[in-house]
């Protein structure tokens, strides 16, 4: 017999509780406060943290030529401060403790303006300690026009892998050689294998803060294309978009547009954004999308539905989940492209450590604020990363998108990106113009090996 969704299953529109007020247009300024919220996980209150609008709900929407101005205040009990994950600031408004500005007191606001360059489905989210880990973290869209380009219908979800632990607690298990990361005290290829994929057990995986257990409906008209901006916001989880029976035709991802790939799976790492565009079947019907963690049977998921249609539940499990990779990463073509100037050089960057102690580190040494290399403005840099640990990591520049230019050696004309995945035992090559001068982070963006060492800096010396 089918169990039908809870009264809180089904809503109207395109958000959904709790991020019914949904994205709100940026003003002069946006109006953002870090809260604690309580939400509803697996039939368990638990306590989180947020990011809220003006118009009391989660993230901002923005249209490409205005100005980025915002006002940040600190509703917390504890400092913080919130990184625009996808544009481009001054160095000064990056939002990265010990590099670009001071954490924000309990209480206390700042004051966010700078010319936007960037369009695309991006996010915000705290850059101090473990906090990401805590939801505080909300989306940030910039559409290239007021009015939308398609008749469509456009829907935003937003990824958080949970636990009901104290993210400190979690550090402290992995750092004294327990949890997760048990059985990771081999190196290099030893490590590579099967069961070696996640760090944390989760207790439930949310989209949009709801579980699969009591999914976020998304109503739609008959036959209506809609175009899914979906943003992994966990904290160390690499997921597939599953599309069930439908076929996508995936269009960006990292806010970057890409030439149309179709299909029904695609991989979406750590931090990384996809655009997706999905043409409906004529008639009522209800179509699950699912996220599924690698290296889990857990997934969750929204549904599709036309007006009426009954909505089934599914199980917040289903089959393991194999290992997010980068063959799609091969197939991806950008519309737009790096100027053709060459390259000035390149750099080595060993990706290390991952042993039972839990250190990780960039070339050798773990670190959060140190320089990994300099640069002078006008350069363009070719950064080789070479994995040497046995899981992958998801690599995010800030303050520039490059050009994934090889991947094991083999030269592609690939995706303008801000987030690259490098599975374990492989290089990938990026390319970067050094246009934005300051001190930039370069981090693995798992939450828990960035706050064990395997984070740098990039510092631009002078002016070329």
């Amino acid at each position: 017999m089918n169990k039908r969704l809870s009264r809180r299953a089904v809503f109207q529109g395109i958000f959904a509780a709790p991020f019914a007020a949904g994205l709100v247009r940026a003003q002069t300024p946006s109006e953002l406060r870090t809260v604690s919220r309580i939400i509803e996980v697996n039939g368990r209150a638990a306590k989180v943290f947020g990011i809220v609008n003006g118009a009391g709900g989660h993230g901002l929407s923005l249209v490409l030529g205005e100005r980025f101005r915002a006002r940040v205040t600190n509703g917390l009990e504890v400092e913080t401060l919130l990184h625009w994950h996808g544009l481009n600031p001054p160095s000064a408004q990056d939002g990265v403790p010990m590099l670009s500005q001071a954490p924000l007191k309990p209480g206390q606001s700042f004051d966010y303006d700078f010319v936007n360059t960037r369009s695309g489905t991006h996010w915000m989210h705290s850059h101090v300690g473990l906090q990401e880990q805590q939801l505080l973290a909300a989306p940030l869209i910039v559409r290239e026009t007021a009015e939308p380009l398609f008749d469509e219908q456009e829907h935003v979800v937003l990824l958080h892998d949970f636990s009901f632990r104290e993210p400190a607690e979690i550090l402290a298990e992995l750092r004294s050689g327990g949890g997760g990361h048990a059985g990771h005290a081999m190196s290099g290829a030893e490590m590579a294998m099967p069961g070696m994929l996640n760090d944390i057990t989760y207790d439930a995986y949310l989209a949009n803060d709801r579980t699969l257990a009591d999914p976020e409906v998304v109503r739609v008209g008959k036959a209506t294309q809609i175009r899914l901006r979906i943003i992994n916001g966990a904290a160390a989880s690499n997921m597939w978009i599953d599309l069930g029976a439908l076929q996508g035709e995936l269009i960006a991802v990292d806010g970057n547009a890409v030439y149309p790939l179709k299909g029904s799976l695609f991989p979406l790492a750590i931090a990384q954004r996809a655009d997706i565009r999905v043409k409906l079947p004529e008639g009522s019907g209800a179509w699950p999308i699912l996220f599924r963690p690698e290296g889990t049977a857990a997934r969750t998921g929204i549904y599709l539905a036309t007006q009426g249609a009954e909505i089934t539940r599914l199980s917040t499990a289903g089959e393991m989940t194999p290992a997010v990779d980068v063959a799609q990463e091969m197939k991806l073509r950008s519309v737009a492209d790096l100027p053709p100037e060459p390259v000035t050089r390149t750099e080595i960057l060993a990706l290390t450590g991952g042993g039972g102690d839990y250190l990780w580190g960039l070339n050798g040494k773990s670190s959060m604020h140190d320089t990994i290399f300099t640069v002078r403005e006008n350069e363009r840099i070719e950064v080789v990363m070479q994995n040497q640990t046995g899981m992958a990591h998801p690599m995010h520049l800030h303050g520039h998108y490059f050009k994934v230019a090889a991947i094991n050696n083999v030269a592609i004309e690939g995706a303008l990106r801000d987030t690259v995945l490098v599975p374990p035992s492989s290089s990938v090559t990026i390319r970067f113009a050094a246009d934005n001068p300051g001190n930039w982070a370069f981090h693995c963006h798992h939450l828990y090996h960035m706050n064990a060492g395997m984070m740098g800096a990039i510092r631009y010396s002078n002016a070329a």
